[in-house]
C-alpha cells in the first residue's frame, strides 16, 4: 500500500514537474497582431536613426532592423523599406515601378522565387510583427473573406482574439 502512494505521489510530481517544463519552454506571444497601414509602414524606412525598420513581403510585415546595413538609410535595398515590396522582391528588382504589393502579371518562375525567398529569407531571418492593413482588409474596409487566420505565419489564434 506504501508503495503504492509513493508511486501515485511520484506520477503526480512528475506530471506537475513536465507541465511546468512545457509551460517554460512554450511561451506564446502575448502581443496583438499589429495591422499596419501604407502610411504606418512608411514611418519604417530607415530615414529616422534609432526607429525599426520595416518592410513587407505578401502583406506579412518584418522588423528588417538587425539587417540595417542591406535596409538602412543609403544602404543598397533601402529601397524595399518602409513598403509592401512583394513585386520588387519576387522579380529581385529595385525598379520604383516594382516597389509595389502587386503581383499581377509575374510569371511563375517570379512566384516561385517569390515564395522561396519569403520562406527561406525574411521568415527565417526576421521577426513578424504584422501585417498590411491590405492583407486582412478589402478596399472597402471589411474583412477579406480571403483571409484566414490560422493559415498566417506565427499567427496563433488563441493570443490574438
Amino acid at each position: 500500500m506504501a508503495t503504492a502512494r509513493i508511486c501515485v505521489l511520484l506520477v503526480v510530481v512528475l506530471s506537475a514537474t513536465l507541465a511546468e517544463d512545457f509551460k517554460l519552454k512554450h511561451k506564446p506571444s502575448t502581443e496583438a497582431v499589429r495591422l499596419f497601414t501604407e502610411e504606418e509602414l512608411r514611418r519604417h524606412d530607415g530615414s529616422a536613426e534609432g526607429h525599426p525598420i520595416y518592410m513587407a513581403v505578401k502583406g506579412v510585415v518584418f522588423d528588417v532592423t538587425k539587417g540595417k546595413e542591406f535596409y538602412g538609410r543609403g544602404a543598397p535595398y533601402n529601397a524595399l523599406a518602409g513598403k509592401d515590396a512583394t513585386r520588387a522582391v519576387a522579380k529581385m528588382s529595385l525598379d520604383p515601378a516594382d516597389l509595389t504589393a502587386d503581383p499581377t502579371g509575374l510569371t511563375e518562375e517570379q512566384l516561385e522565387s517569390l515564395d522561396r525567398v519569403f520562406e527561406e529569407t525574411y521568415k527565417r531571418k526576421y521577426p513578424i510583427v504584422g501585417y498590411t492593413a491590405a492583407r486582412v482588409l478589402s478596399d472597402d474596409g471589411r474583412p477579406n473573406a480571403a483571409f484566414r487566420p490560422e493559415d498566417q505565419p506565427q499567427f496563433q489564434i488563441k493570443d490574438e482574439f
